[in-house]
Order: C-alpha cells, then structure tokens, then sequence
C-alpha cells in the first residue's frame, strides 16, 4: 500500500488492487483515512470515527463511531455532508468536534443505514457499499485479507474521498 500522498497516486494503488466480494467484506472493520488533500482528511477521526459494520449485504452500517466506551451507528443522513466539505475548515475546529459530540446521541441508529451490491467503478467489479439515503457509494478493493482501500463516490463532488478499512486481528474473517 502506498504511503498517502496525492489522489492520483492513491487511484493508481486503488486501480492496480483485486476487487473484493460481498462475502468477503462481512464483520467489523476498524477505518482511518488516507491523505489526498480531500476535504474529509482526517476529519471523521477527529471525530471519534471507529470504522464501519457489514452484518450481511442488506444490513450494513457505514459510520461507527466511539462514543463513552461503547460504539455506537451513526444514521449519515443526519450528518450535513455537504457542510463538512466547504472550506475554510470550520468542520475542523475543536468547538465542531465538541458540538458533534454533543449531539451524537441524536444521530444514533440501531438500523442498517446502507447495502452491499458488486457494481463496476473505474473498470472493475468489487463489493461497494451503497448509502440507502445518500447518494453515496463506497467502492472497496483488496490489499490484503486484512486491509481494504475505499473510494467514497458523491454525486456532486469533483474528487473521491479515499480511506483504509482493516479487520481487526481477534475477528475471523466473514
């Protein structure tokens, strides 16, 4: 895997990889970003984001977080995407990350927010997780049993977001 660095060099590792089955993305995987300059860049961490759940292809749940020693679903319709993707950053500032913290618990859900499907994004067919009230789609490809790189598709943005997910070591593999 790349070391992070620009989105074209991130696409070219991105391009190169296997793609992934829907079976194979089944479990709990721990997330982090991956510098491109993309305004979401460490943004979701600062924010307490843990990763994502795939308990089957119709019951996934794309935002994790921790929150007070417990992981909790986050609905994404809730969140103001777009808000977090305008400059100048202000989604970035310690009173941001407070005023989400605090309003968390009104963003929980115990409901699967999004689904599996195998679609084909830049040439190739891999498992993509697909937002049910977004127009979101994470499209995933394989480093390694272990680690997966995903480019989040947004309808109206000019440049994908790209992040790591990675199984943690104690869960078995789907």
């Amino acid at each position: 895997m790349p070391a992070p660095g620009d989105l074209a060099t991130a696409l070219a590792c991105f391009d190169g990889l296997p793609p992934v089955t829907v079976e194979e993305m089944l479990g709990s995987w721990r997330g982090s970003g991956f510098a491109t300059g993309h305004p979401l860049d460490g943004l979701l961490e600062r924010y307490g984001w843990h990763g994502k759940r795939f308990d089957g292809p119709e019951d996934v749940h794309p935002l994790v977080f921790a929150a007070g020693g417990r992981l909790v679903s986050v609905n994404p319709a809730l969140v103001p995407t777009r808000l977090l993707l305008r400059p100048p950053g202000a989604a970035r500032t310690p009173l941001a990350a407070r005023a989400f913290a605090l309003a968390l618990p009104l963003l929980t859900t115990t409901r699967p927010a999004a689904r599996l499907r195998m679609t084909e994004y830049r040439g190739v067919v891999s498992a993509t997780m697909c937002y049910d009230r977004l127009p979101i789609h994470d499209v995933f490809r394989r480093v390694d049993e272990r680690t997966l790189i995903g480019v989040m598709d947004l309808r109206g943005t000019d440049r994908p977001f790209v992040f790591v997910l990675r199984r943690p070591t104690t869960q078995a593999g789907g």
